[in-house]
Protein backbone atom coordinates (compact mmCIF):
# COMPACT_ATOMS: atom_id res chain seq x y z
CA UNK A 1 0.00 0.00 0.00
CA UNK A 2 1.52 3.10 -0.58
CA UNK A 3 2.08 6.25 1.48
CA UNK A 4 -0.26 9.47 1.04
CA UNK A 5 2.78 11.41 0.44
CA UNK A 6 3.51 8.93 -2.36
CA UNK A 7 0.30 9.51 -3.75
CA UNK A 8 0.13 13.33 -3.01
CA UNK A 9 3.48 13.22 -5.52
CA UNK A 10 1.50 10.96 -8.40
CA UNK A 11 -1.21 13.26 -8.46
CA UNK A 12 0.90 16.41 -9.17
CA UNK A 13 3.68 14.67 -11.43
CA UNK A 14 0.52 13.26 -13.27
CA UNK A 15 -0.69 16.68 -13.75
CA UNK A 16 2.81 18.16 -14.96
CA UNK A 17 2.61 20.71 -11.87
CA UNK A 18 5.64 21.44 -9.16
CA UNK A 19 5.72 21.99 -5.79
CA UNK A 20 5.69 25.64 -6.46
CA UNK A 21 2.34 25.45 -7.45
CA UNK A 22 0.76 23.17 -5.26
CA UNK A 23 2.44 25.05 -2.36
CA UNK A 24 1.44 28.52 -3.84
CA UNK A 25 -2.17 27.26 -4.25
CA UNK A 26 -2.11 26.19 -0.46
CA UNK A 27 -0.31 29.53 0.56
CA UNK A 28 2.56 28.05 1.65
CA UNK A 29 6.19 27.66 0.66
CA UNK A 30 7.76 25.02 -1.94
CA UNK A 31 10.21 24.24 1.10
CA UNK A 32 6.88 23.08 3.48
CA UNK A 33 4.91 21.39 0.97
CA UNK A 34 8.08 19.35 -0.10
CA UNK A 35 8.44 18.21 3.79
CA UNK A 36 4.83 16.75 3.01
CA UNK A 37 5.78 14.48 -0.05
CA UNK A 38 8.68 13.36 1.43
CA UNK A 39 6.85 12.12 4.63
CA UNK A 40 8.96 14.59 7.15
CA UNK A 41 5.88 16.68 8.02
CA UNK A 42 2.28 15.39 8.47
CA UNK A 43 -0.09 17.56 6.20
CA UNK A 44 -2.76 19.55 8.35
CA UNK A 45 -6.19 18.47 7.57
CA UNK A 46 -7.13 21.72 6.26
CA UNK A 47 -4.50 21.37 3.12
CA UNK A 48 -5.57 17.79 3.06
CA UNK A 49 -8.74 19.02 2.38
CA UNK A 50 -8.26 22.09 -0.18
CA UNK A 51 -5.67 19.17 -1.84
CA UNK A 52 -8.94 16.48 -2.62
CA UNK A 53 -10.94 19.30 -3.72
CA UNK A 54 -8.10 20.63 -6.08
CA UNK A 55 -7.87 16.91 -7.18
CA UNK A 56 -11.01 15.73 -7.57
CA UNK A 57 -10.75 13.07 -5.17
CA UNK A 58 -11.32 11.34 -2.02
CA UNK A 59 -9.26 12.05 0.87
CA UNK A 60 -10.19 7.95 1.66
CA UNK A 61 -7.84 7.26 -2.14
CA UNK A 62 -5.16 9.86 -0.99
CA UNK A 63 -4.91 7.61 2.48
CA UNK A 64 -5.10 4.38 0.95
CA UNK A 65 -8.17 3.80 2.45
CA UNK A 66 -10.54 2.20 -0.44
CA UNK A 67 -11.98 -1.22 -0.36
CA UNK A 68 -9.79 -3.50 1.34
CA UNK A 69 -10.16 -7.05 1.73
CA UNK A 70 -10.31 -8.61 4.81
Amino acid sequence: MKEYYEILRELREDRDLSQKDIAAMLGTTQQVYSRYEKGINEMPIHHLRRLCQYYGVSADYVLGLGRQKK
